[in-house]
């Protein structure tokens, strides 16, 4: 029986006990393995967008100065006049941007394309002003709110909706990437029979129209900046699901134009239209970039990815530009180049622009100036400091996510508690008064010259001379950067890219980070032998050294400050370092987890040396490893903002310790300026990595507003990956890399760190690569909500860093309150059973965690199951026994003071390592027994992907004991630990609780609040694969979901009952939220997408009563659970399960 989520194949057999297979079986074996996970991996990628079709490029700028003929005769200072058109052309033309833009042919939209949106009555009412006098004229106008009318108004007006049909046309036949359109009269507040607000037509909702009937577009985003309410727009689509229309205004509790109750956040739109309408409504004036673009990564974002819009365009008002008189804001041209970047990943870049407001001439053509560098591709300027989100912006913002999170899944789960009142930093007023002074400065900015190249790329065969000589098949091999060049070459970046030479880093240049002596320990392993090398790599944790290791490890570090020294002299705008060994876990003095140098630490003071020590540097780690030796290196410097996203699982993930937590923040000066985001568990995916970065990354970066970003480009949380068991897909990784490029003016440099599937180090490195270059990232699938324990983790950091960054202070009061409500009024069956102790361990954890809660010295990031090792993992073998004498049947479960004993006696055997070290060469072991541990350590591997299922559910279980091995569970016949008297077993449940510090049920309830489970003492399922091994698959308890099951309906259960969806009949769950009944996995996955739309974590299998927790990704097993698979048993077999 298959389990409904995505769970690879087991394909080992079992091996006949007693005696080891032939070498040459053993080897057929190791090789059958590695094909079938090279298969399973190839296949899995190329079901992704890795290979875009052709890149569009180019950007439309449609324009016409018959639409500068209309103008109010009857008041010549009508805000809305001909200047603000011609003032911005001329602007365009001055800073040299009409030469790089497809200038397209303008035309008149025809009275049919209008009345997509208007009656055919206003239609002509407004034709008819052709013929009529300046009395008429003026005596017309009157019948509305702020409308002048003129003779040319009409060809005025078709001209503005052709002009911008026209920038769709080109857009979406693929001419050119996105567009701009310099029309006027504006159009967002006309109604389809009024005119309004200086507007006569609805220019983009006929737009958005337009491109529905003509190109199949199914969904189109509006987006409107402008300082006023686009009411007429919202009018138009609130009952439209299609078209989603997104506002930020100044609305002052409705005391600002148009002066409706509509404009504030609570109108959502009605009828299928509920949810795809979205105001973010500012209640005070003096609105700054800080604030605009929180409500971006807070509100637009995460509702753009959910919304998947395939055209958006945007109603690009600037009344909102510091200067103009209507707006009383003070948002510089910069902030609207950073908001049009922020859309472009959306809908592969077709992003089009149309000018609607804007009454201060230079600051409306400024900012129109500083969206169009946007579009044509040059880099985002730096913003200026301070930049602080002000309060009255954190509470609008918390009320719309508060209103609008019934609507859409991605603003749910963010428990944020009260706004800090954090001190605004005041605007002088002399500043204020100052515009052009401020505009000077902005577009200053805006206008740097670009660099004569995108992106500078480094990389060097002689690195991949460092290798292990005596593990063939380690993970941090050569191949991980040729192959990545390789790919490079394939797809024809290489050719794109400017190279940049590698080089030798000095030894002075080292010791910025390194302590001397051990530069010198490492510099002379270039003369040891074999034998010498070996003992010094058993120095250190997770680490092999060469003869070469030494001068590859210089070159890592030269390679990537050459690559630092070409963007910080605008050689090329950013660049990549493909080099190797990697370095963010080396420490000042010390070697550690395949690392050397501390490449990434050692470019950030290089840059720093280069120019000024108060150099602001941001380090991005997405390595699945925590950089411990990158936070070390800087945890009381202000000047670099570390922020790391890994894989914690509380500690007992590599690199094993409490600093990668969520409260180590940094310490003295640089307390605040360290920022971990744990994860605690595996396949984390795209859905947990944009959501941190939407909610913590970003916010947190553009508050820090930092002069350099340097990635340590780890690509092990890639999906297939043997060592992270993550699920980010390679299209993940562009949209990250394009977020960060809107940082430190563009000047990004990727620096590669882990990563050990080559097929997804190769396709995630290249689709970086590519947005780098500047092409549209991959397009994303849609974003299911993150799963519970990385929401838990997100929160953890949010509340942790509020205090420092006051970008994460908003209010969001009611998600604890209506928790802690529905517990009052409804107790939880699960919440009131009294579970017995038990020994805690999981499946997707890498040790047995019994012993200790959060050991510096018990587990194995990447333990492979050998028993050749000297630093064995496994708790079981006396101080004198050594692991080459024992076989996986004689393993048996020691006792937690037994273990703490052992590790204490045995100082070699804490350490914590990211892939154990190879024997000492005199005790090296034979080539039967090496091939032996290959099979096994594959095998291994398999069950540490991502998706690792089981073949059935039906074996009952033995008295077996269980060991974690690598994230799976090692079991052997009785005669061990299982069949100890019961008062044995609690006395060890005991000894187990006190060296933990906490009781099992303490530790229980701390899980359930993480949203992880706790284990069962005994297996459920077993299962075997590799040779002489047998694994189970562990159902979990008390697991946190069980809140959501429901009792069974009245109608009772049809045990028989087809998938909903397609009517299969083979393998079907039923959902114990709504007992709707889906097939899984191995069918068509309905039940898998069923939880993705409807949130019920819980299913049940009709075909063998196992249950399925998507919240926890795991079998559960519970009291609760039991009533329904009795009924379900009875119903299916004609009686119940104890009969």
């Amino acid at each position: 029986m298959e389990p409904p989520p995505e769970h690879g194949r087991l394909r080992a057999k079992p091996e006949k006990k007693g005696r080891r297979p032939p070498a040459g079986q053993v080897k057929k074996q190791v090789k059958m393995e590695r094909s079938h996970v090279e298969d399973d991996i190839a296949t899995t990628l190329s079901k992704l967008h890795l290979e875009s079709d052709r890149i569009t490029e180019g950007t439309a700028l449609c324009y016409d100065d018959r639409m500068a003929e209309p103008y109010c005769t009857w008041d010549s200072r009508f805000p809305e006049r001909p200047e603000r058109v011609t003032t911005t052309m001329h602007k365009i033309h001055d800073y040299g941007l009409l030469d790089r833009c497809v200038v397209i042919e303008s035309r008149l939209a025809v009275k049919e394309e209008i009345m997509l949106i208007h009656s055919a009555d206003y239609v002509e009412r407004i034709k008819s002003t052709e013929k009529m006098d300046a009395d008429q004229l003026r005596s017309m106008a009157a019948n509305y709110d702020m409308i002048y009318l003129h003779e040319k108004i009409y060809p005025a007006c078709c001209l503005a909706v052709g002009c911008i049909l026209q920038v769709v046309d080109n857009v979406m036949r693929g001419v050119v990437r996105n567009g701009l359109a310099v029309v006027r009269p504006p159009g967002h507040n006309a109604l389809s029979d009024t005119a309004n607000g200086y507007c006569i037509f609805n220019n983009l909702a006929i737009a958005a129209r337009y491109a529905q009937k003509e190109h199949n577009i199914e969904r189109v985003m509006i987006i409107d900046w402008d300082i006023h309410h686009g009411q007429g727009t919202q009018y138009i689509f609130e009952e439209d699901n299609s078209v989603l229309c997104f506002s930020i205004h100044r609305y002052e509790h409705g005391d600002f134009w148009p002066n409706l109750a509509e404009s504030d956040c609570t109108a959502v739109g009605s009828g299928s239209g509920k949810g795809f309408n979205i105001n973010v409504p500012w209640n005070k004036t003096g609105m700054a970039d800080a604030d605009y673009l929180a409500a971006f990564h807070n509100v637009l974002l995460p509702v753009a990815h959910e919304f998947r819009p395939q055209l958006i365009l945007v109603a690009a008002g600037f009344s909102g530009v510091i200067g103009d008189p209507q707006g009383n804001m003070l948002t510089l041209p910069s902030c609207f180049t950073h908001l049009t970047h922020m859309l472009q990943p959306f809908a592969s870049g077709r992003v089009i622009l149309a000018l609607e407001g804007g009454y201060n001439l230079r600051s409306t053509a400024e900012a129109t100036c500083a969206c169009l560098k946007s579009l044509l591709g040059d880099p985002c300027p730096m913003l200026e400091l301070p930049y602080v989100t002000k309060h009255s912006a954190l509470e609008s913002i918390s009320t719309v996510i508060i209103v609008q999170r019934r609507f859409w899944k991605s603003l749910r789960g963010h428990e944020t508690g009260n706004v800090r009142d954090n001190a605004v930093t005041q605007v002088p007023r002399a500043r204020m008064l100052d515009i052009d002074r401020a505009l000077d400065r902005s577009m200053l900015e805006v206008m740097r010259p670009v660099a004569p190249h995108h992106t500078g790329l480094v990389y060097d065969d002689r690195m991949k001379e460092h290798k292990n000589l005596w593990e063939m098949d380690h993970p941090e091999q050569p191949q991980r950067i040729a192959q990545i060049h390789a790919r490079h070459q394939e797809l024809n970046l290489l050719e794109r890219c400017q190279p940049i030479p590698a080089k030798l880093a000095t030894e002075m240049e080292l010791q910025r980070c390194h302590s001397p002596r051990y530069i010198k320990d490492l510099k002379q392993s270039q003369n040891l032998k074999p034998r010498d090398l070996q003992r010094m790599s058993a120095e250190y944790n997770s680490i092999y050294i060469c003869p070469r290791t030494y001068e590859c490890a210089l070159m890592a570090v030269g390679s990537t400050f050459n690559v630092v020294e070409a963007v910080l002299t605008s050689q090329v705008r950013n660049g990549l370092a493909i080099v190797r060994p990697p370095g963010h876990h080396a420490e000042k003095d010390m070697a550690c987890g395949f690392c050397f140098f501390n490449n990434v630490a050692l470019a950030a003071r290089h840059a720093q040396s280069l120019y000024s020590s108060k150099m602001r540097v941001l380090i991005l780690d997405w390595d699945v490893h925590h950089g411990n030796g990158t936070q070390h290196m800087f945890e009381d410097d202000p000047s670099v903002l570390y922020i790391s996203l890994h894989r914690y699982d509380n500690g007992m993930f590599f690199p094993n310790s409490d600093d990668a937590d969520y409260d180590k923040v940094g310490h003295g000066n640089g307390e605040g300026f360290n920022v971990n985001i744990p994860w605690n568990g595996s396949r984390m995916g795209d859905p947990e990595y944009m959501s941190a970065f939407m909610a913590i990354v970003m916010p947190i970066s553009y508050q820090f507003q930092p002069d350099l970003v340097l990635i340590s480009a780890g690509f092990d949380a890639a999906q297939g990956d043997p060592l992270g068991g993550c699920k980010v897909t390679p299209e993940c990784y562009a949209h990250m890399t394009h977020m960060l490029m809107s940082l430190g003016g563009g000047r990004v440099v990727m620096v590669l760190e882990g990563g050990y599937n080559l097929s997804s180090i190769s396709e995630s490195m290249t689709t970086c690569t590519r947005t780098l270059l500047g092409d549209t990232p991959p397009y994303l699938e849609r974003l299911s909500p993150p799963l519970p324990s990385a929401l838990d983790s997100m929160n953890k950091v949010i509340a942790t860093q509020r205090k420092y960054w006051p970008c994460l202070q908003l209010l969001i009061p009611e998600m604890d309150s209506q928790r802690r409500m529905l517990k009052a009024q409804k107790p939880s069956m699960w919440s009131q059973q009294n579970e017995p102790p038990i020994r805690r361990g999981s499946i997707w954890a890498q040790t047995d965690t019994s012993s200790q809660g959060r050991p510096p010295d018990s587990a194995s990031l990447y333990s492979v199951g050998t028993m050749d090792t000297q630093e064995s993992t496994y708790k079981g073998e006396s101080p004198g026994e050594t692991s080459q004498s024992r076989g996986p049947s004689t393993i048996s479960l020691q006792s937690n003071s037994t273990q703490d004993q052992e590790v204490e006696a045995d100082p070699q055997r804490r350490k914590l390592s990211l892939w154990p070290q190879a024997a000492p060469p005199s005790s090296l072991p034979s080539e039967t027994e090496e091939l032996h541990h290959q099979a096994r350590r594959l095998s291994l591997s398999l069950r540490q992907m991502p998706d690792v299922g089981a073949d059935s559910a039906d074996t009952k279980p033995r008295s077996k004991a269980k060991v974690t091995l690598g994230g799976v569970t090692s079991i052997r016949p009785a005669n061990d630990a299982r069949s100890r008297p019961t008062e044995q077993k609690e006395s060890d449940m005991s000894a187990s609780g006190s060296s933990k510090g906490q009781s099992d049920s303490e530790e229980e309830d701390r899980c359930c609040r993480q949203g992880r489970c706790p284990e069962p003492p005994a297996p459920i399922f077993t299962l075997t694969s590799g040779p002489g091994m047998v694994y189970t698959v562990v159902p979990l308890t008390n697991c946190p979901q069980l809140r959501a099951v429901s009792a069974v309906p009245d109608r009772g259960l049809d045990v028989w009952q087809a998938c909903e969806e397609c009517g299969a009949e083979g393998e079907n769950w039923v959902c114990l939220s709504c007992y709707k009944v889906y097939c899984g996995r191995y069918i068509n996955s309905h039940m898998e997408g069923h939880w993705a739309n409807s949130g019920h974590p819980i299913v049940l299998s009709y075909a063998d009563l196992s249950t399925w927790c998507y919240g926890c990704d795991a079998y559960i097993h519970h009291e609760i659970l039991m009533p329904i698979k009795e009924e379900v048993h009875r119903l299916k077999f004609g009686q119940g399960m104890g009969s």
